[in-house]
């Protein structure tokens, strides 16, 4: 009888990373699980982000790792999506946060905005000074944001904005706002102070799901925003999409760290729990359940390396990153299923985190792109042909 195996990197990976991500990976690993994990059960319960630990994901160089300049960390690609795996480990509300901040905020100030606008929100943004919110999905729009209804107007010297958003994550707790809206028929995008006149944010408080995380409804009535708030190369759908394909980058990562999380529960009750004389472990359906739960685990590690060197070389497209979306949250949220079924009534027990993942992946599954959406994403990229219009 051997040593049971207590890595998920059969093919061994690790040898594949560089010692810069392997170090920005093992500190957040490390600030995770010893700082975070102790506050996450209490949180969830509460239905709360505890927003103390932002300045500590400040100082490790979290929000917006992968870009450069303005304080950012510069690191590659590869580190910033392995810095997500190890925070969804912890619990996906925590890695949300964290990508929504740098990919669905940084990120298109970074690429879209003015050079007036990076100066004057990135810096802040990197120390955490500054939290930011993605209003792209609205009430009647999850799938199509396309058929947006937020409207804004010219009025010569200054835009008015009315319309609402839905199900945006940080609304309640961000200081900028980034808010899609028509401009002439025009979808753009503007960067919106939360705390101008007519702009509100209600929370969402009846979640069952990714509780540890602030969401919000955007409410703009008549919000007088000046000219210079319209980020210059925001123009068009695809720019909005461009900044939801990095956020989905981070999630095909993140979504590995909750699954290996749930693996090694399940691994580790079922060798320490004794029934019929014996440990779970030794049962064949166990060991079954377990073998499968590392092949899908492994495969999804395989994934995110290609996707992290494509996306560091340059090469990385919008339909790679759908694949790797898909398959990664749907094979985790199943990984969560299986976990919580082996550890019998305790799986439903907060005492065990799997039962949490488990829930929070049912949001992963499906915002930035349901499972469907993305399989129909895929299947024009197969076929030439779009089936959803």
């Amino acid at each position: 009888m051997g040593a049971p195996m207590t890595s998920t990197d059969l093919f061994d990976l690790e040898a594949l990373y560089g010692e810069e991500e392997r170090l920005a990976r093992d500190e957040i690993r490390r600030w995770a699980r010893e700082r975070f994990t102790p506050l996450v059960e209490d949180a969830y319960r509460k239905g709360e982000f505890p927003l103390e630990v932002a300045l500590e994901l400040a100082d490790l160089g979290a929000f917006g790792a992968n870009l450069e300049g303005y304080g950012c960390a510069g690191l590659s690609n590869t580190a910033y999506g392995l810095m997500m795996e190890e925070l969804e480990y912890a619990d996906s509300g925590l890695r949300s946060f964290v990508s929504v901040q740098g990919a669905l905020c940084m990120y298109p100030i970074y690429a879209y905005g003015s050079d007036e606008q990076k100066e004057k929100y990135l810096p802040k943004m990197v120390t955490g000074e500054v939290i930011g919110c993605f209003g792209l999905t609205e009430p009647d729009f999850g799938s199509n944001p396309g058929g947006m209804i937020t409207r804004a107007e010219d009025k010569g010297d200054h835009y008015v904005l009315n319309g609402a958003k839905m199900w945006i994550t940080n609304g309640g707790i961000a200081h900028i706002a980034i808010v899609w809206a028509k401009l002439d028929g025009e979808i753009v995008g503007f960067l919106v102070p939360t705390d101008s006149e007519g702009f509100s944010a209600p929370e969402q408080r009846r979640k069952w799901s990714l509780r540890c995380s602030v969401t919000s409804e955007l409410v703009l009535q008549d919000v007088k925003v000046p000219k210079d708030a319209l980020m210059p190369k925001a123009i068009g759908l695809k720019t909005a999409l461009g900044c939801l394909t990095q956020a989905r980058y981070g999630i095909a990562f993140g979504a590995v760290g909750a699954a290996r999380a749930c693996y090694d529960t399940a691994r580790d009750y079922t060798l320490s729990r004794i029934q019929f004389d014996k440990p779970l472990a030794s049962f064949q359906l166990v060991q079954t359940k377990l073998a499968n739960m590392l092949t899908e685990i492994t495969k999804a590690q395989i994934l995110c390396w290609r996707l992290g060197s494509l996306k560091d070389e340059g090469k990385m497209n919008f339909a790679q990153v759908s694949l790797a979306k898909r398959n990664n949250v749907g094979r985790a949220l199943e990984i969560a299923r299986t976990a919580r079924d082996m550890l019998g009534a305790n799986g439903i027990t907060d005492e065990y985190p799997v039962g949490r993942h488990m829930c929070n992946l049912e949001t992963v599954n499906t915002y930035e792109g349901t499972y469907d959406i993305h399989g129909l994403i895929l299947g024009e990229k197969i076929t030439g042909i779009q089936a959803y219009q």
